[in-house]
């Protein structure tokens, strides 16, 4: 029975150790539990178990991705493939390299054009596509990679047909520079476009992403000048290739470090397998590029090297961001960190300077 009452003065007639207790000095006799081994007082357990990374009905904590590789890693691979073929073409046009330019500006329509297919057909209906035209959103990824394919579509189609048939030769030029010119837009768009949700290993690595697309579509427009163009006129292509190739392998291993927790699915699973294989694929192309570069073979195969490593690595990125929201502790750990960070910060902040000896 309760004897204890409470004045002005304090609480009178307290009995140690038999009065209820609750809020905060139960949390503090908690903890001192815990501290001893996490056994109370007759050696039962703690009423709290540790937290695990769990949600209700055993569902994931973010929405899931519901979209389908071959449908995004093909849009994301070959939007890059097309827009770094559009510069690289522009530039041997512009330096008088015809079997170099030529058979660019084909990859950059063909690569296009199955671009914007494997889009439509993730969406599910054209109108879909088509209804995203109907604003323009400037901070929106998507409204502006929608509008950006409609700008280069156009181009990169008058560019190669100029090409084919010799037709209009001015107008091809132009809309081979004007492809150029929007080219790196629709190669590194993607980038953003997945940052910009709450997938972890997305949105964490959006310092870095950018690059790595970037990067990643020029060694897969070289490795097409490689295994297109004759050794004469290949130069610039073997050279975007394995410069391509070593700032895309350097940047993603970055990356992958740099993003802690949320860069473990770049090592796990299917998109390890993914990205160990991209890695391999493009290093092993721009050796090829680089020790075969008189021999016709070894650029063509070092050529579909950089191109299979290329779509390795968006293959790569769309699985870690597919194992990232389906297990709840890639969102749970880091908010919890940028919690007890802001809590920390808060107590610094709060707390009285410290007094010299003369204060």
């Amino acid at each position: 029975m309760n004897t204890s009452d409470v004045t002005k003065e304090g609480i009178r007639g307290e009995r140690p150790g038999r009065e209820a207790i609750t809020g905060a000095a139960d949390v503090v006799g908690e903890e001192q539990r815990r501290r001893r081994g996490g056994r109370g007082r007759r050696g039962e357990a703690t009423r709290v178990p540790d937290a695990e990374f769990r949600s209700y009905y055993g569902k994931p904590i973010i929405n899931q991705i519901v979209w389908e590789a071959p449908d995004v890693g093909g849009y994301l691979f070959l939007g890059g493939l097309a827009g770094a073929s559009s510069v690289l073409a522009a530039g041997a046009e512009l330096t008088g390299r015809p079997d170099l330019a030529r058979p660019l500006k084909y990859a950059a329509l063909g690569a296009i054009s199955g671009s914007t297919a494997a889009l439509i057909h993730d969406l599910g209906r054209p109108e879909r596509f088509l209804n995203m035209l109907r604003v323009f959103k400037p901070t929106s990824p998507m409204s502006v990679g929608s509008w950006t394919l409609m700008a280069y579509g156009p181009l990169a189609g008058v560019a190669a047909v100029t090409s084919a048939t010799g037709w209009f030769p001015r107008i091809g030029r132009a809309a081979t520079l004007g492809a150029a010119a929007v080219g790196p837009l629709v190669a590194t768009y993607t980038a953003p476009l997945v940052c910009d949700t709450a997938v972890p290993s997305w949105h964490d690595g959006y310092r870095y992403m950018p690059f790595v697309f970037a990067a990643s579509a020029v060694s897969a427009a070289g490795g097409m000048g490689l295994a297109t163009a004759p050794l004469a006129q290949s130069g610039p292509a073997r050279r975007a290739a394995v410069g391509g190739a070593l700032v895309e392998t350097a940047v993603s291993s970055a990356m992958e470090y740099r993003m802690g927790l949320s860069g473990e699915p770049y090592r796990r699973g299917r998109a390890g397998a993914f990205v160990r294989t991209a890695k391999a694929l493009t290093l092993a192309g721009a050796a090829g590029a680089v020790l075969g570069r008189r021999s016709r073979t070894a650029s063509a195969l070092s050529g579909a090297a950089l191109l299979a490593g290329s779509a390795c690595t968006r293959l790569g990125v769309f699985h870690a961001g597919k194992q990232s929201a389906a297990d709840p502790k890639y969102t749970v750990v880091p908010q919890r960190r940028r919690l007890a960070e802001r809590e920390a910060e808060g107590e610094a902040a709060s707390a009285p300077p410290a007094r010299g000896p003369g204060d």
